[in-house]
């Protein structure tokens, strides 16, 4: 099997520009443009502003194009890595003439910023093509990047901390990529099973185990479908004896909603249901490269929910893992199924000292934050907070979401310990657009966490992008690996040295 590390465009950190490489010049309102550029800037009505981007000729001076970037006021970090997209978005719209190597001029900013635009710059220039024919209309990959910068050993060393999460991210990306008749649950766990090569212990359940362990809710979901669920574990074990960190993902490689059918339009997007598995094992993968300190263990359970003799049905009582049992409202709510194996597998074998899941669960968290942020929920608020605080540090923003005493009472049930979901509440039905389903999958889900302190993450919306992004052209954002990467460097590795 090829290696799980995608190849990443060479980086070359300088203090002057080759002559003839075109370069990318970042610049703010207010910041004064370069005297050869000034006429240049002025034809293009260029102002600096976030996004906005010009291409100018080359000064006399002989060093080659310049392209001019709109960073905005003060950006932070993320603002930065949107710069150093844009720079990459401005090569690939040239088309099938346009350089495979660009240089990027940080010279007037500090090494972290230089870093930053860098970041953004390999995100921007990842792109699938396993499934398609070269496009010759299409521009080349971009094979090298120069970074201008008067301290390259400090910028150097700001990305290489970078550099583990991006891998992270573009590793999540590659999966939700992939249609599901090339990541079934199979070839999904051989995948993970592959990542022991970066130092990471991996175990892949099957069927038979499954059943002998009593996984009754993950197996109820896979059970129409012929390519068997699978349960993927990933350990590192960092340098400490505490108790680890667990991430949980839920990974349906395709969701047909089951019985409960989901309408034909849109369904083939369904083969990005497994983007929160894809996020964790990418979060994982971030943690064996830098060599975290941090403890922490992923739990994904991989499956598919399809329709056949076989399948689960509404009305039936499954005994999960725990012991609790659900009545199946709706087979199209499979993800809090699947997830509440995980969840009470994760927190009684590993004892974690937090655990965070993430899913593409609901579509009724579309209708409330749209597609620009996940909604967090949760039992522990400084874990939400630290959360949140991490999303805004790598530009994958969430927003706070509430479980009422009511979320979880409307889940009695008079035939079973709880109900799945409300009739029409499921994950992908219009109806469930429109009901609080969120909140009741939330609190569906902390019945089987018990006093862990758990946060959970509703990632429908964001794991795809319908429109190019600044770091991202249209479709898989990775969004949760970079995430979950910075939560255990800030808050976990942060309060282990306060310890020792």
């Amino acid at each position: 099997m090829s290696s799980p590390l995608a190849a990443l465009p060479k980086l070359r950190w300088r203090r002057d520009p080759k002559p003839g490489v075109p370069r990318a010049l970042p610049l703010g309102p207010g910041v004064p443009v370069p005297d050869a550029l000034r006429e240049a800037a002025r034809a293009a009505a260029f102002t600096g502003a976030a996004g906005q981007s010009a291409a100018v000729q080359a000064p006399a001076d002989g060093g080659g194009p310049v392209w001019l970037l709109g960073t905005g006021a003060a950006p932070a970090a993320a603002g930065w890595e949107a710069a150093g997209g844009g720079a990459e978005a401005l090569r690939a719209g040239l088309g099938s003439g346009a350089p495979g190597r660009f240089a990027l001029d940080a010279r007037r900013l500090p090494p972290a910023v230089a870093a930053s635009l860098a970041a953004g710059a390999v995100l921007r220039a990842w792109r699938p093509d396993a499934t398609r024919r070269p496009d010759p209309d299409a521009a080349p990959p971009l094979h090298r990047l120069d970074v201008l910068t008067e301290d390259p050993s400090l910028a150097l060393q700001a990305f290489e901390a970078m550099a583990p999460g991006l891998r992270g991210a573009i590793f999540a990306r590659q999966q939700v990529f992939e249609p599901a008749n090339r990541l079934t649950p199979k070839i999904f766990a051989e995948r993970l099973e592959a990542l022991d090569r970066t130092g990471l212990a991996v175990e892949v359940w099957g069927r038979k185990r499954l059943t002998e362990a009593g996984f009754g809710a993950l197996l109820a979901v896979g059970q129409g479908s012929a390519a068997p669920p699978r349960l993927a574990v990933l350990r590192w074990a960092g340098d400490s004896d505490a108790a680890p960190v667990a991430l949980v993902g839920k990974g349906i490689c395709f969701d047909t909603g089951g019985i409960s059918i989901k309408p034909a339009a849109g369904m083939e997007e369904m083969r990005a249901d497994m983007a929160g598995a894809a996020a964790c094992a990418g979060a994982m993968l971030a943690l064996a490269l830098r060599g975290s300190p941090v403890p922490a263990v992923a739990v994904l359970p991989l499956a598919e929910n399809m329709t056949g003799g076989g399948a689960y049905r509404p009305g039936d009582v499954v005994r999960t893992l725990s012991g609790r049992t659900v009545e199946v409202i709706d087979t199209d709510a499979e993800g809090r199924m699947v997830l509440a194996d995980a969840l009470h597998h994760a927190c009684t074998a590993f004892r974690p000292r937090a655990v965070l899941d993430l899913a593409t669960l609901t579509g009724s968290i579309v209708t409330a934050l749209g597609y620009h942020r996940a909604g967090v929920f949760g039992n522990d608020g400084a874990l939400m907070a630290a959360a949140a605080a991490a999303g805004e540090a790598v530009g994958e923003p969430l927003w706070p979401m509430p479980i009422g005493a009511r979320h979880r009472s409307d889940l009695d049930s008079d035939i079973a310990d709880l109900k799945q979901c409300l009739p029409s509440g499921g994950g992908g039905g219009w109806a469930g657009r429109f009901t609080p389903d969120a909140s009741h999958a939330a609190a569906f889900l902390r019945e089987f966490v018990g006093d862990t302190p758990w946060a959970h993450l509703d990632i429908a919306g964001v794991e795809s992008w319908s429109e190019d992004r600044p770091t991202a052209a249209a479709g898989p954002s990775g969004f949760g690996a970079r995430l979950l990467d910075r939560l255990l460097a800030d808050r976990f590795a942060e309060r282990r040295r306060r310890r020792g």
